[in-house]
């Protein structure tokens, strides 16, 4: 039996590497080891090896295998070991699960069954899907992370007596990654690397700070190297190559994003008009500085709550703060809200006007139809919302940004995810 599931790994990868050429480098970079059934159901990786079970390997077709294969990989080459930060860690692990299975599904490749694939998350990256994911959410991740101190299903970050394993990767103490992958052969196309052992393999360690460094550069290399690859044979799809234009771009928090578009506006600049003739005959560059008229819409249909609706006007106040910025506040459900519009003036603080109260349906269309109708052009308006709700049908003249909270798209304008 083991021959035949090798043998079948074996097809499936060599298949990935003619057929889905980005996929398969990436595959390719992953050892794959039988693993003890008893800390492995189905798949694993801890972002230097693929594990798997051999009874489930078993019962999957060629392309279902193919599927899981990318789907540790991209795990690794996505650097989910590394992005965690503060976040919990089985939310975080769905969260990475629903990031990668939509990528695969639009390349064409198999889900395992009881694997369902939400295409609502497509084009979304983990940090994104994080905060739309209930804390009482009952799906389970297809694989297992093990690259962290964690048990299976634990949430509470105290580590599993299964992690207090001895090693038995054959990696010596004290070597680096690259040490690491330079002793070790890469696996031929024709038969996987599996270790002969009957149980199969304990669970591997959790990486070490060092090691999930040094792994986090070495597979955005791995992953700008595949995709180059696979550009150059001209089969990269463009979900996978938008996918790596983001993540190999610096990436930046909301804040600051929001920061740099509204400073975008800032009109400080030189001028060289002629001075008046008692000012002299020569013309010197003097600094030209005019006001910013900044509009900033709030959802109040109930979706975001006024802690974050508070958190997101101290930002705006914080930026404001270094422009010549006037803002103009409005806040709508379905209809603007009594009382408004709210003006500040650019010395003035921008905080939220007391009992704003909404709750009804919501609809953006209100806020866009009154800037049209009593306010000259903005700079910049910037709409505060979860994006459920009736838009208005044609982009308006001046430039949007759509701070939002969850995972709902905008037909037009910057949106900028709230995680």
């Amino acid at each position: 039996m083991q021959k035949e599931i090798e043998t079948k790994l074996a097809r499936a990868r060599t298949k990935l590497i003619m057929d889905k050429p980005f996929l398969g480098a990436l595959v390719l970079r992953l050892p794959m080891l039988a693993a003890e059934p008893k800390w492995c159901p189905t798949t694993a990786t801890d972002a230097r090896r693929f594990y798997y079970n051999p009874d489930y390997i078993e019962v999957l077709s060629v392309e279902q295998v193919q599927f899981v294969l990318a789907h540790e990989a991209l795990h690794c080459a996505l650097s989910h070991f590394a992005r965690r930060q503060h976040r919990q860690k089985f939310r975080w692990d769905l969260a990475c699960d629903y990031a990668i299975n939509p990528l695969l599904l639009k390349e064409g490749l198999t889900p395992p069954p009881g694997v369902w694939v939400d295409e609502s998350h497509e084009g979304m990256t983990a940090e994104e899907i994080y905060p739309t994911i209930d804390e009482n959410n009952s799906d389970e991740p297809m694989d297992r992370h093990v690259y962290e101190n964690e048990a299976w299903g634990q949430t509470d970050g105290q580590g599993s007596d299964l992690n207090k394993q001895p090693d038995d990767s054959g990696d010596k103490p004290g070597q680096s990654c690259d040490e690491q992958d330079d002793n070790q052969q890469a696996p031929s196309l024709g038969q996987p690397e599996v270790k002969e052992q009957s149980a199969g393999v304990p669970q591997p360690p959790p990486l070490n700070d060092n090691e999930r460094q040094n792994l986090d550069v070495q597979w955005q290399q791995r992953l700008a190297g595949a995709a180059q690859q696979a550009m150059q044979s001209g089969k990269l799809g463009g979900a996978m190559a938008r996918m790596v234009d983001h993540l190999l771009q610096p990436q930046l928090p909301w804040r600051m994003l929001l920061a740099r578009y509204m400073t975008m506006g800032a009109r400080n600049d030189y001028t060289y008009t002629r001075p008046s003739r008692r000012e002299g005959t020569a013309i010197f560059p003097s600094l030209r500085s005019t006001q910013l008229d900044i509009v900033v819409a709030l959802d109040i249909s109930g979706s975001v709550s006024d802690e974050e609706i508070a958190h997101c006007l101290a930002e705006i106040n914080a930026i404001k703060g270094q422009l010549s910025a006037k803002i103009t506040l409005l806040a709508c459900d379905a209809k603007l809200a009594e009382g408004g519009p709210w003006i500040y003036e650019p010395w003035e603080e921008f905080t939220a006007p007391r009992d704003l109260i909404g709750g009804g349906g919501t609809s953006f269309k209100p806020v866009f139809e009154y800037v049209e109708r009593e306010l000259q052009s903005p700079d910049l308006l910037v709409y505060f919302s979860d994006a459920e709700g009736e838009f208005p049908p044609t982009m308006p003249a001046y430039p949007v940004i759509w701070l939002v909270k969850g995972k709902q798209k905008v037909p037009w304008g910057q949106r900028i995810q709230l995680n």
